[in-house]
């Protein structure tokens, strides 16, 4: 990236940073008519609050560990808490706007009017702080195991009960760490798992950084092996690096190929591609399906892992039985995946188009704030039927 986007993408953040604490600050702070102290100890934490947005963000970098860890903490929880609380001021909005146009302007004095300042900062800062905390708890309690039947009709009787278990979207970083991993693979073996498949965005920073967290993955016992694909998230981090490590601790990379795994006398077949950005980041990186699907067997079912659900109209052309995805984090806080829709045709769960099936994790772990609502993170275990099987 040329120095000039740098400073035009950093002035961009400035500019959202600044309008949003300022919007933040006249509607919690200034028009309730909060009285001093009180006014000027609440701006001064609002200050704090949106310089840590950025401090967290370059917290790898001017910080050791020990001290970019809680940095971070401090920062990503503002962050989430910051977007819960604009969503519940934009819909006091819309109600106050719609009670002051309804009522005449006699009605509504300068009294009346603080008042209704005050219902609206009260109610947005109880109604989000509560929603934080949940949110929080929700992200860093332990997470749960999925359980996914999908019907393959190309899947042969003996594959029946076949078990492929999905992680994605783990983002191990600052504030996923080796315990977290640890406890996934712990769940994961307790599956007695056929096929393990790690659908990208496993980390948030270099294998220098990280490969110590991460190591515990190779510890996964899979009767048919463990894959990897590429997330966008893995081309900020150093994809190539990543590639190798994961291979050093014996998870297979697929990048634009399929294998032929057997069991029972019968084959399924399991492709993966490059994630839907990597071609913008050269090296011989990018999406390939085409090539992916190249030689197999159409009579026997393929299982495609790809990172991104966009990737699945692309998929259907080429006969993918069932895709598995990831990236969208199922939203991870309610209402973002209603914006997430507008560029990723499905959010989570099993969808079906045509003879193809799609499912989407919700994610593992979290990225930015550690925080989910309403989107609660998953190991999901998909339990693979034939049809020949009633």
């Amino acid at each position: 990236m040329s120095v000039g986007r740098i400073v035009i993408f950093l002035g961009v953040i400035a500019s959202l940073t600044v309008g949003t604490h300022y919007y933040l600050w006249a509607r919690l702070i200034r028009d309730p008519g909060l009285p001093s102290p009180w006014r000027q100890l609440a701006t001064a934490a609002l200050v704090v609050l949106a310089l840590s947005i950025p401090i967290s963000m370059m917290a790898w970098r001017i910080f050791p560990r020990d001290v970019a860890v809680p940095v971070s903490w401090v920062g990503y929880v503002w962050m989430g808490s910051m977007f819960l609380l604009l969503v519940l001021l934009w819909s006091g909005e819309l109600a106050r706007w719609g009670w002051l146009t309804y009522a005449s302007a006699t009605d509504v004095d300068g009294g009346r009017r603080e008042f209704l300042a005050q219902m609206l900062a009260g109610g947005a800062g109880l109604f989000g702080f509560a929603l934080t905390g949940f949110g929080v708890w929700s992200a860093t309690r332990p997470v749960e195991v999925k359980r996914v039947p999908v019907r393959l009709k190309k899947l042969a009787a003996p594959l029946d009960g076949l078990r492929l278990v999905q992680l994605s979207d783990v983002h191990v970083g600052l504030t996923i760490g080796r315990d977290f991993v640890e406890d996934v693979v712990r769940k994961v073996n307790d599956l007695s798992p056929d096929i393990v498949a790690i659908t990208g965005d496993l980390i948030d920073g270099s294998v220098e950084d990280l490969g110590h967290a991460v190591a515990p993955l190779g510890d996964i016992r899979a009767r048919l092996g463990t894959y990897f694909v590429t997330g966008n998230h893995e081309y900020y981090s150093g994809a190539d690096s990543w590639l190798g490590f994961i291979e050093s601790i014996g998870i297979r990379p697929l990048r634009n190929e399929h294998i032929k795994l057997e069991a029972n006398g019968e084959t399924l077949h399991l492709a993966g591609v490059d994630d839907w950005t990597a071609h913008q980041f050269g090296a011989n990186h990018g999406a390939d399906l085409p090539r992916a699907m190249e030689g197999r067997d159409t009579s026997k079912p393929v299982v495609l892992m790809a990172h991104q659900p966009v990737q699945f109209n692309e998929a259907r052309k080429h006969g993918v039985d069932l895709q598995i995805s990831g990236h969208t984090h199922g939203g991870q806080i309610f209402p973002f995946g209603l914006l997430t829709r507008l560029v990723q045709p499905f959010v989570s769960g099993l969808h079906q188009r045509g003879d193809s099936q799609i499912y989407v994790s919700s994610g593992t772990g979290y990225w930015g704030p550690p925080m989910r609502v309403a989107a609660p993170s998953e190991i999901t275990l998909i339990e693979l039927r034939s049809d020949a099987v009633a």
